[in-house]
Formats: structure tokens, sequence, C-alpha cells
């Protein structure tokens, strides 16, 4: 008869589940038994029902604590301390994110998310230059969470395209919605369109050493400044449109 393998046991006490299927009941048994804390049931997390709300509540947090790891410390920052950071078992993780490209996919979403969401809450508060300025910083933050998750991000990007175009097609147009209002508004120039802005602050962001949020931040105020140089109101850019010639 073939013995089952079980989860190894490692410093601490705690178990590792990352080469297991936490699909499976027997595994997500021993999950439970190796993590007797954590708030929700397995089934808690079945596609097919919504979440309870601790368990979306025990997602929301690891995510956080993740997007926040793998800035500081990179894709290989052990999913224990991200557990620890945000207060939960490690089998309690594993259940929501049975793998590390799991919880990357995950991440990367939702900084997009939080891109897009930002941008309609910024121009209902903001006049559109201070709008756009506030996103430009939102957007430096998201590519230091990027940088760090580019270890895992590059091999998901060859085998899953499509998630990549959609993300990108989403924060592309939360800028071009943004930089529209502000040439509607003459505080704009009207000769750059979303897909411009992510690129030039995606590549200062690049560019400069992850340590250095300073140099960033400046070189990140000064292509702010030459978005206002020479602003006049125009016609509305649309997401897509090729940049124009410089301004007169």
């Amino acid at each position: 008869m073939t013995k089952r393998k079980l989860p190894p046991v490692l410093y601490g006490g705690s178990l590792r589940f990352a080469n297991q299927d936490v699909g499976d009941p027997v595994v997500r048994r021993e999950v439970a038994a190796a993590d007797p804390g954590a708030a929700e049931p397995a089934e808690a997390l079945s596609t097919d029902r919504p979440l309870r709300a601790d368990a979306v509540r025990n997602r929301e947090l690891l995510i956080t604590a993740a997007a926040a790891a793998f800035s500081a410390h990179g894709a290989d920052v052990p999913l224990e301390d991200i557990a620890r950071q945000a207060g939960v078992g490690i089998g309690t993780l594993y259940r929501h994110f049975p793998t590390r490209d799991s919880l990357v996919e995950a991440v990367y979403r939702h900084e997009v998310d939080i891109l897009v969401e930002r941008a309609d809450q910024l121009l209902d508060t903001l006049p559109p230059h201070e709008a756009i300025e506030e996103w430009m910083q939102l957007f430096v933050r998201h590519v230091a969470t990027k940088r760090g998750m580019l270890s895992v991000l590059r091999p998901m990007l060859s085998s899953n395209p499509s998630f990549f175009a959609e993300t990108k097609g989403r924060a592309t147009a939360a800028a071009t919605k943004l930089l529209e209002a502000g040439v509607a508004a003459g505080t704009v120039r009207d000769d750059v369109n979303g897909a411009d802005l992510l690129r030039a602050v995606g590549g200062i962001c690049m560019s400069t050493d992850q340590d250095r949020s300073d140099a960033s931040d400046r070189l990140v105020g000064l292509l702010f400044d030459g978005l206002r140089h020479g602003a006049a109101v125009g016609s509305p850019i649309s997401a897509t449109a090729s940049a124009k010639g410089p301004s007169a």
C-alpha cells in the first residue's frame, strides 16, 4: 500500500504546505490541524459561494501584508513572515493562496484595483491637476511593489499574457481619465496620453535605486511640472492615442 506523504515539519513547529494540494480534503484537514487558530473553515473558500466576512477580512489582511513585504524585501520573503504580519496562521494563508504565485498575482491585481479606484476618488475630491499629482505618487508606490515581485511576475508574463494586458489596460484608462480632466480644466497639456504617463513614471522608478525613494519623488515632481507646462484647454485625449508633436 502506498504511504501518503505528510508535509515536513520545519523550524518553529510550523508546517509548510507549498508542495501540497490544499484543495485535497486530507491536506485541508492537515492544514486545519497545523493552524487551529484559523478563523474560517476551508469550506468558506469554496469558489461557488461568497466568502464569509472573516474570510474576506483575512484575505485582505494577507494581501496588504504581502504587498508591504514584497515591496520591502522582494517576492522571496518567507510566507510565514507574511502570515505573521497579517495576524493569521500559515494554514490560513495557504487556504487563500495555495502557491506563492497565486499570492503575487492577487497582490498585483489588488494594486491595480487601487490605482483605478483612487483615480475616481481623487477626481471627485480634488482639482484635476492635484488629482494627477497625487495619483502619480500612488503609481510610484505601485511600481515599488511591482519591482519587488518581478522575479515571480516575469515568468507569469509569458504564461498568462492576457492577465497583464487586462491590468495594464485598466491602469492606462485610469491615467487617461485623469489627464482628460486636466486638459478640460486647462491645467494639463494635451499632447500626453495615459500610456505615455505610465511609461514615464514607471521608467523613472525602475531607473532609480529601490531604497532612494526621494530621487523617484523628485523626478516624478519634475515630470508633473512638465505636464503642466504649456497647458491649454484642448480636446480630450484617448487611452490609445499616439502622442502628438510638441506643442507650439
